[in-house]
């Protein structure tokens, strides 16, 4: 899959971005603790979550209801409210003059949906005293989407309403699809990025799923959204060109084996795309899966000109997020360094599924 601009014109920018995360809610925290290379993760409180896990990295106290009050929030999951608190936060900084056109501004998110919801609402019907007895108002909660429709109603965004789902490579594929639909016409602004939540029915999953060999790492919840939209539109608006997106490239692999070849040719043609060279990079965001799949990943950088950023290490596994904060890492670490205006950054990822992606930015 293919995903370039070589027109100036059509060239798509970051303007906005927003994160929950272990560290906290917002850039500020985020940033402070990724440049200070902090681990975020911390022992969990065996009590509230039974899980095969000593640690995890939690967005520090929080509290759905506390944020956003108790209206419309009695049933809404964790999956859901890290969703809507991110979007809001996006709109808060960076969304003057959106709201002008609401029919134009849309909603593209990543997520794997909230195992725990699936599965509490599945006991609920197996042993109520009758099937039917359940909670109606948390069915939504199954279905896949709920985080991004909620969050549309929640913001008032009236334009595509999108969920992508690819494990690991979530982020990157939410970016590629919101580029897509923005040079089709059919939005003028969208919203894209990733959430996952941390929850006992997904630690006790992670923990048996084959991690290529290796032992699980901590996993880790949260969420990040960029404005994604034109130059123009960024300028009009009065918003920053953060960075602009070169190309994302996507191929899939059918065996660990053969994950560092396809992520090689996927950074090698976005490379090409742009007229950019390996020595050009500045910044690369890798994924870093544990096992195989990390030696693939290693094996595909290696030549890459630039510094590392590993989130991974620092905030746990966050599955569908992953790729969302390793974006995010890029903006943080651009946005303390001046010197990396017009600079080149490459975000990678992996996930064990069978899907390699790689996207190239050039920032500021």
């Amino acid at each position: 899959m293919n995903a370039t601009a070589t027109d100036p014109a059509q060239q798509l920018v970051i303007s906005g971005w927003a994160v929950s995360s272990p560290y906290g809610l917002g850039r500020r925290p985020f940033a402070e603790g990724l440049l200070g290379k902090a681990a975020a993760t911390a022992p969990l409180d065996a009590g509230r979550w039974p899980v095969p896990y000593a640690e995890a990295g939690l967005i520090p106290d929080f509290d759905i209801k506390a944020v956003l009050g108790r209206k419309g929030t009695r049933s809404m999951d964790r999956a859901t409210g890290i969703a809507v608190i991110t979007v809001g936060e996006l709109l808060q900084d960076y969304g003057q003059g959106l709201a002008a056109d609401p029919e134009k501004t849309g909603l593209v998110l990543g997520t794997s949906g909230s195992v725990q919801s699936i599965m509490d609402f599945t006991k609920d019907a197996l042993t109520g005293e009758k099937p039917y007895l359940v909670d109606p108002a948390r069915f939504p909660n199954t279905v896949m989407n709920c985080p991004t429709g909620q969050s549309a109603i929640r913001h008032t965004l009236k334009g595509p309403n999108v969920t992508v789902s690819g494990g690991s490579a979530t982020g990157l594929l939410a970016l590629n699809y919101a580029s897509r639909l923005l040079r089709g016409g059919h939005a003028t602004a969208l919203l894209a990025g990733a959430a996952e939540e941390f929850s006992v029915q997904r630690a006790r999953l992670e923990h048996v799923a084959d991690h290529g060999g290796a032992g699980a790492d901590p996993l880790g919840e949260g969420a990040a959204l960029f404005l994604l939209e034109s130059g123009a539109a960024a300028r009009d608006g009065g918003r920053p060109v953060l960075a602009t997106v070169l190309g994302s490239r996507f191929r899939a692999f059918p065996e660990t084996g053969r994950a560092g070849e396809a992520l090689a040719r996927c950074i090698a043609d976005v490379l090409a795309d742009a007229g950019a060279a390996p020595v050009d990079l500045a910044l690369v965001a890798p994924g870093t899966p544990p096992g195989q799949l990390g030696k693939q990943e290693r094996s595909a950088l290696d030549g890459l000109a630039g510094e590392r950023i590993a989130v991974r290490p620092l905030v746990g596994d966050a599955t569908a997020a992953s790729a969302a904060f390793q974006l995010a890492a890029v903006l943080a670490l651009a946005g303390a360094d001046p010197a990396l205006v017009d600079r080149l950054a490459l975000v990678t990822a992996l996930d064990r599924d069978g899907t390699v992606g790689a996207t190239l930015l050039r920032l500021g």
